[in-house]
């Protein structure tokens, strides 16, 4: 039977050890009686569940003991409504967000924070087509803003920051990375807030995760909505409403079967080697196209674009035949795409070079 291998940009890939040990938990979970979907999530059996998944997530990350965990709802979408809802309070009214505009969900932040806050965009990659990250020393950041926000990987665009942005002041960063937290050893202590939803790179969709530095609670705005306050969150340690409980059970798997592959620095070599091969195939002639810079590009998502691009529809056939599936590039884009998370197999990524190869005649 010929291997599948999903690209999806997400809902995405998981580890095929984590869905068997769901499966085999499913009706009965360690002796329960009950499937994780049918507990309680204040009763003891959910609660060791949460407490293992934060423990783990926090020992992965090196999560500083000043900073909160929260497991919410909603997907980054939503945070992008939530953070200026939290964060805006911090300054005078109306309060100023400065944003790095890199690619579309950037963007999308961009539309929704205007709501609630005047924005300056500080600097933008647009006019080159979003194919790099605007060099710092380039950004015309406000005197006295709420915060920054970045997307420190883009999804549909696959810019990828190689760098943590450094700010003077008290201006906090706050970094979207949904596809691509838990692919690379980060500092986390660079940045004032880390978000981003689970079903790229952690687990199934429902879940979101945030990550908020101890002084950024309690500055809300008074139109925040009390279940996505960020204070009242981390003071009911994220029960304050009924959490995605299977969601974060699921991650929770991810997070033990990251530890058992050495954890987040072993996944990065992986994740180097990965991507190394595959733009390597897409490099190897003129065949193929890809629009971001070398040093921008990501490690997790990788468009790419037939240089005959009526011949689309043939590739994705092709693809289908031999197991690879999902490689359709973000509609607002077109092309193609390969999402090429932790749970991606190199022997995934080794099929797609092969493909790539025989669909180039090479």
């Amino acid at each position: 039977m010929t291997p599948i291998y999903n690209f999806s940009a997400g809902p995405a890939v998981l580890p095929k050890e984590v869905l068997e040990q769901a499966a085999a938990e499913m009706l009965d979970w360690h002796g329960s009686g009950m499937s994780v979907m049918e507990m309680s999530h204040r009763g003891p059996e959910f609660i060791s569940i949460y407490q293992a998944a934060e423990r783990d997530l926090r020992e992965l990350l090196a999560v500083p003991a000043n900073y909160k965990i929260l497991f919410m709802q909603g997907g980054g979408l939503a945070q992008n409504a939530i953070v200026p809802l939290n964060l805006a309070g911090r300054k005078a009214q109306p309060a100023t967000i400065d944003f790095v505009h890199t690619g579309s969900w950037s963007g999308k932040s961009i539309k929704e924070a205007a709501k609630y806050a005047t924005v300056n965009v500080a600097a933008s990659a647009q006019a080159d087509g979003f194919s790099a990250v605007p060099p710092q020393e380039g950004w015309k950041l406000s005197a006295d803003a709420a915060y920054l926000h970045i997307c420190s990987n883009e999804t549909i665009d696959g810019v990828e920051y190689p760098f943590a942005p450094e700010l003077a002041g008290d201006t906090p960063v706050v970094a979207d990375m949904s596809s691509h937290i838990l692919s690379r050893v980060i500092d986390v202590s660079k940045y004032g807030v880390i978000f981003g939803g689970a079903q790229k790179n952690i687990g199934p969709a429902g879940l979101t995760l945030a990550i908020v530095r101890d002084d950024l609670l309690g500055t809300s705005l008074p139109a925040c909505p009390s279940a996505f306050d960020w204070k009242i969150v981390a003071e009911h340690e994220s029960m304050y409403n009924t959490p995605p409980t299977y969601s974060i059970y699921i991650a929770g798997l991810v997070f033990q079967w990251l530890k058992r592959q050495g954890g987040v620095a072993a996944m990065e070599q992986r994740n180097i080697e990965k991507a190394a091969l595959l733009y390597a195939a897409l490099d190897a002639d003129d065949f193929y196209v890809t629009k971001v810079a070398k040093e921008y590009r990501s490690r997790m998502n990788v468009p790419f674009f037939l240089r005959d691009e009526s011949r689309n529809a043939e590739f994705l056939a092709g693809a289908k035949q031999r197991g690879l599936l999902q490689l359709k590039g973000h509609k607002s884009v077109g092309g193609l795409r390969a999402s090429i998370y932790n749970a991606m197999p190199l022997e995934g990524v080794q099929a797609l070079v092969d493909y790539l190869n025989a669909f180039a005649g090479r």
